[in-house]
């Protein structure tokens, strides 16, 4: 699994909350097996949309799609409950 470089947005986001370190072992368990059980990798609503979330941790969620079969581009990440 192929995964396109992170937005300056995102990657300032991911430091000013100093996930940078979860973000980058989701990130590489995401390429190595997008099923991964911690991963919690759930379709959004609505599914028509084919956006996916995986969890960083219990607040943080990326949100990605996939760019072809075996590319991913991870569109944000934010708190999960807001």
């Amino acid at each position: 699994m192929n995964i396109l470089p992170i937005h300056k947005d995102i990657s300032e986001y991911l430091k000013k909350r100093n996930l940078e370190r979860k973000f980058i072992k989701q990130l590489t368990l995401l390429k190595i097996d997008v099923s991964y059980p911690s991963l919690e990798v759930e379709l959004l609503e609505p599914k028509s949309l084919k956006i996916w979330s995986f969890r960083l941790d219990k607040k943080y969620r990326a949100v990605f799609i996939f760019r072809g079969s075996n590319v991913i581009e991870v569109l944000d990440v934010n708190n999960h409950y807001r």
